[in-house]
């Protein structure tokens, strides 16, 4: 599965991603926080700006929020925004620049908590696969949505 992640993001931006949408579609890893993006107005950035470090929620990770969670953040653009921008990083971070213990600031302007006693965790999140180099950052594939406490 993960072969099948890097094919599928491999050398691309999330916003390359967003841009071939049947290809995401077909490896079914990103369609939800791509239609996040693109409700919240985001895929131009996330397409041309960066570098950026993204921890990109699977469409697992987003059935796993409790019922009616994300149609109601579809339904309101600004909270959905904060979701989205809690998930990206400026600049490109790898995983062995995440140090045990400290937190990285989101876009949003709140951080992210890293643990990396056990493999990698951001907040409550554990990174799938990790280091996925884009045209204009680095993708970590995470199991949870963070969801912003403000």
């Amino acid at each position: 599965a993960e072969d099948g992640i890097r094919d599928s993001v491999a050398s691309r931006g999330l916003g390359d991603v967003y841009k071939r949408q049947g290809q995401a579609a077909s490896a079914g890893i990103f369609n939800t926080l791509l239609a996040a993006a693109k409700a919240t107005n985001l895929t131009d950035a996330l397409y041309n700006d960066g570098p950026f470090t993204i921890f990109a929620p699977t469409d697992e990770a987003f059935s796993k929020l409790p019922d009616g969670t994300v149609e109601s953040l579809l339904k309101n653009p600004i909270e959905l925004a904060k979701v989205v921008k809690y998930h990206l990083i400026k600049g490109n971070i790898f995983s062995g620049d995440l140090n045990n213990g400290s937190s990285v600031l989101t876009v949003l302007g709140s951080p992210v908590s890293i643990n990396t006693s056990n493999g990698v965790l951001v907040n409550n999140a554990k990174v799938v696969t990790a280091d996925l180099e884009a045209t204009n950052g680095v993708i970590h594939v995470i199991d949870k949505v963070l969801l912003p406490t403000t």
